[in-house]
């Protein structure tokens, strides 16, 4: 979202770059990449913290045994709600970054990570009453904000060519901090036994002010962005938008709700201990989030659409064979094809991310062709696609609030997790529908855009 600058009076904070231009190869080649990457492995830094923050109750339930008098329902909607507080605030922190810097807003959400961290260690023992812990988990919802503001302050610093895998690096270094909690939690059980969740607690509490400290002292505003509910309004009357919003549903959603709800699964449908479920959880969320960026580099290469396309025809196999797995019992190809969907939701998060900036430079091209402005219609471009990642970041992890309450009605009705399975199998082929007619089936010389459509 580009606008011309505010002026240095009225702008928060320090550390403000007046003149970006990542477009410029000269610019990019003297002083603009060193400062984005500078920026980008600190925002992933960040993004990390923010992310294991987020998912640590999916961690946290595997620690609740019967003394906490918590059934396997209950705990599938205790952490469906920072899945939900995290979507909505991906929204405002998005514009965040925007009002107040990039730099300065990463500074500000990173020390908030406290809150949740904090209450969750005071809270968290046998006891405690089920409307506490719902209260508590919504804290932590904070973390998944920080997603959405760290995807458009890096779109800022990249240019187009380099966007698909800046932004699946930043996105994957940033889920990586899911598997990362996974896999303390089990050190914290294999080590310590299931009663000692604050231990895995308060080993966030230094890295959150670690976070902070170093986002201050190594990240940088840019001068040219500013606050534009224009742009919000416009990408909300697109239909790209919702499209592009859809399809992230089928990706980061996956991811997400998978991220929350896998240890839950395997405890309650193939009776695995904490220790035992925790020993595997951290895999899925491991690949996925290292494959990321490759999905962002193959879009990057062959074309976001066609990846796109081929990686949910993949979820659908994927999850086929854990509908198998579930009706004969078997852990072993059961795991096999959830650490699959975790892969290809990876894959699929880079790619879909690829797609939105390429959707809006690629309709700017074919004005441009026209005889339209140049630096106008590229700026619009850079307005849109910053809009449309807060808007398809929000609505894509409210797939993850969807996946937890299948789960939870799914386990609620038969004691099993196949009635959700069949329902995410349904979405993944309505998936692969909608990408094929909207950006790869066959279309008129005449439609606007289309060739450039067709190739996003």
């Amino acid at each position: 979202m580009t606008t011309p600058a505010t002026p240095p009076a009225r702008r928060l904070g320090g550390r403000w770059i007046e003149h970006w231009d990542p477009e410029d190869e000269g610019f990019w080649a003297r002083t603009g990449r060193a400062v984005a990457n500078r920026n980008l492995w600190q925002s992933i830094f960040s993004e990390h913290i923010g992310f294991s923050v987020w998912t640590m109750w999916s961690v946290l339930v595997l620690f609740m045994g019967p003394e906490y008098g918590i059934d396997a329902a209950q705990k599938f909607f205790l952490v469906a709600v920072p899945t939900l507080v995290g979507s909505i605030l991906r929204l405002p922190y998005t514009f965040a970054v925007a009002r107040f810097g990039g730099r300065n807003w990463t500074v500000f959400s990173a020390a908030l990570l406290i809150v949740p961290l904090v209450l969750a260690l005071v809270v968290l023992r046998p006891g405690v009453s089920y409307p506490t812990l719902l209260v508590v988990a919504a804290f932590a919802g904070v973390g998944g904000g920080n997603f959405a503001s760290s995807m458009a302050n890096i779109n800022a610093f990249f240019p187009e060519r380099s966007k698909g895998w800046a932004l699946g690096l930043n996105a994957g270094g940033g889920n990586l901090g899911v598997p990362v909690i996974q896999l303390l939690g089990l050190l914290v059980i294999a080590l310590l036994g299931a009663g000692q969740p604050r231990v895995l607690i308060a080993v966030y509490l230094p890295l959150v002010v670690v976070s902070a400290a170093l986002a201050w002292v190594r990240m940088d505003n840019i001068a040219a962005m500013s606050n534009d509910t224009g742009a919000f309004t416009e990408a909300c009357r697109d239909p790209q938008t919702w499209i592009m919003s859809f399809l992230y549903i089928g990706t980061s959603g996956s991811f997400i709700g998978y991220s929350f709800a896998f240890g839950l699964v395997l405890q309650n449908q193939f009776d695995r201990t904490p220790l035992q479920a925790a020993t595997v959880t951290f895999v899925g969320p491991l690949i996925g989030s290292l494959i990321r960026p490759y999905g962002g580099r193959l879009a990057d290469r062959f074309g976001g659409a066609t990846v796109t396309l081929w990686n949910f025809v993949g979820m659908a196999v994927a999850t086929v064979v854990i509908i198998a797995a579930s009706g004969a019992q078997s852990l072993g190809v059961f795991t096999a094809g959830f650490i699959l969907l975790f892969t290809l939701s990876g894959i699929g998060n880079g790619s879909t991310y690829k797609m939105i900036p390429a959707i809006f430079t690629g309709r700017a091209r074919v004005a441009i062709a026209a005889g339209a402005d140049r630096e106008t219609e590229l700026g619009t471009a850079r307005r849109l696609s910053g809009a449309v990642i807060g808007i398809a970041g929000a609505v894509g992890a409210l797939g993850g609030l969807f996946i937890n309450l299948a789960f939870r009605e799914s386990f609620l009705s038969v004691q099993s997790g196949t009635p959700a399975f069949w329902a995410f199998l349904a979405f993944y082929v309505l998936c692969i529908g909608v990408t094929w007619a909207v950006y790869l089936r066959p279309r008129r010389a005449s439609v606007p855009g289309a060739a450039e459509l067709a190739r996003v």
